[in-house]
């Protein structure tokens, strides 16, 4: 997270150098920002950055590859989305591999949550206000209009600025950031005010956005508050409070603000689920234990004190299937399958359990009638593929995934799958073009140009249309590398 903080400032002040020139005794001379052609960030410089932020989050953080986990995380996005004042609908999603709470919003439209936010959020509107929330960083523009603010620093900041990045660049870490906290010392108190009146407007513009999605606003008061509490008497509070400073009067503002709009809780979480999000937070849940059986324990223990709770029901099935309990595991999600057979996290979870207990053939069955229904769907055609994997379909699994790569050409644990399972059915060249799309969404162009042209060596030379297409990838990645370093 530090390396990714220094390389977001890093661009925030490239953009500005690189936008507007300053001599030795000038001050940084900004445009006022009005339209997408007139702010020195302009709405197609916030796509490249994020684009850019996407392939470095990718390289220097764990993701989560659960394919559940992630489709959830990006049709609520997407639902949410809709209600929010964002112009452009289209968005990245990455889910973080980590427990703690954080999430983030970067240029672009790329929106970060760690799965540690599911833990931590008690239910659908405490979750959805944190991500409404970055959503309105990204429609107020936040990251643009902090270039503006900062057009008042002098030359001597900003080279200190540029020094520091420099040093974690450099792999100096923890040097880089003292640098860069020494640095700012100077604009502290300005960048706080500036700070402290857009986390306002965030907060305003999501509550609204929670509204019109027929969620509870005060489930941002609420998750302000459980926040607090949470990290009261530790000496360092989760990165989300460190860059989302919160104090007692913006609690006590959400409070305020909630009690302003009508709300009808009747209609709690009838459009983006209650459900749904306890099913995910129970997958959460069993996915961080350390001991399947005490988390066993656990969800059996939730079920006796209310029974017919389906999320406590869903995390037991999941928690058996983890211990190796695979019949008791089945038991429960074709029960869960059977009460819903239209949900795809049911179905998603009933083929994933059969594949675990390596029946493979009866989860191929399910998941290729899934699919008629549901083409491409994501998580079902992973699993689809897994299931054909295990039954040693490994021709069948690679062109499965090939097709899910055309749809998701932005996905890595796409490519990564289809490397391996490519690998499995012996098409080398295929191995190496799918390696080559994993790791140019790292950032990695010059290993993804090695692979391109190991798969170029194996081309037959009557093989004319594929030749030409590695070809012209390896000069388009040749293009973006040299883009990418000058």
């Amino acid at each position: 997270m530090n390396h990714l903080r220094t390389s977001l400032l890093g661009w925030t002040l490239a953009a500005a150098l690189v936008a507007a020139p300053i001599g030795a005794n000038e001050d940084l001379q900004i445009p006022d920002l009005g339209d997408a052609s007139s702010g020195i960030i302009s709405p197609e410089m916030e796509r490249r950055i994020g684009e850019d932020f996407l392939k470095q989050i990718h390289a220097g953080l764990p993701t989560v590859s659960d394919p559940i986990l992630n489709y959830y995380v990006d049709v609520h996005m997407s639902q949410l989305a809709t209600h929010s004042q964002l112009r452009e609908r289209v968005l990245s999603t990455v889910l973080i591999d980590s427990e703690e709470i954080n999430a983030f919003a970067a240029p672009g439209g790329v929106v970060g949550i760690n799965a540690g936010l599911l833990l931590h959020a008690q239910d659908v509107h405490e979750y959805s206000s944190v991500i409404a929330h970055e959503l309105a960083h990204l429609s107020q523009r936040h990251f643009a209009r902090g270039i503006e603010e900062s057009r008042a620093q002098a030359l001597p900041t900003l080279a200190a600025l540029v020094a520091a990045i420099a040093i974690g660049a450099l792999g100096g870490g923890d040097a880089g950031l003292a640098a860069l906290s020494t640095a700012q010392a100077a604009s502290q108190a300005r960048q706080l005010r500036y700070s402290r009146t857009r986390e306002q407007e965030a907060d305003r513009i999501g509550m609204s956005t929670l509204v019109r999605s027929g969620l509870d606003p005060d489930g941002m008061g609420r998750m302000f508050e459980r926040m607090g509490q949470a990290y009261r008497f530790t000496r360092r509070p989760p990165e989300f409070l460190l860059t989302h400073p919160l104090s007692e009067s913006r609690v006590s503002d959400a409070r305020q603000q909630a009690r302003e709009f009508s709300y009808d809780a009747d209609r709690r979480g009838r459009q983006l689920g209650d459900l749904d999000y306890g099913l995910m937070r129970s997958r959460v849940q069993v996915k961080y234990a350390a001991d399947a059986n005490a988390v066993v324990k656990q969800f059996e223990k939730a079920l006796a004190d209310n029974p017919g709770d389906l999320a406590a029901e869903y995390g037991l099935a999941l928690a058996l299937s983890k211990a190796g309990d695979h019949d008791r595991a089945l038991a429960v999600t074709e029960s869960l399958h059977g009460s819903d057979r239209q949900n795809i996290l049911y179905i998603a979870t009933h083929a994933e359990a059969l594949v675990a207990a390596e029946k493979f053939g009866e989860a191929a069955k399910l998941l290729s009638h899934q699919l008629v229904i549901n083409p491409d769907n994501t998580p079902l055609t992973l699993l689809y593929a897994d299931a054909l994997v295990g039954e040693k379909r490994f021709s069948e699994a690679q062109a499965v995934l090939e097709r899910q790569s055309l749809v998701r050409r932005q996905d890595v644990n796409v490519w990564y799958n289809l490397a391996e399972t490519a690998g499995l059915a012996g098409d080398v060249i295929a191995v190496h073009r799918a390696r080559a799309e994993y790791f140019v969404l790292h950032g990695g162009y010059s290993r993804a140009i090695q692979h391109l042209e190991y798969a170029q060596r194996l081309v037959s030379r009557a093989d004319h249309r594929l030749r030409a297409q590695i070809d012209q990838r390896i000069r388009d990645l040749r293009t973006a590398l040299m883009e990418a370093t000058s």
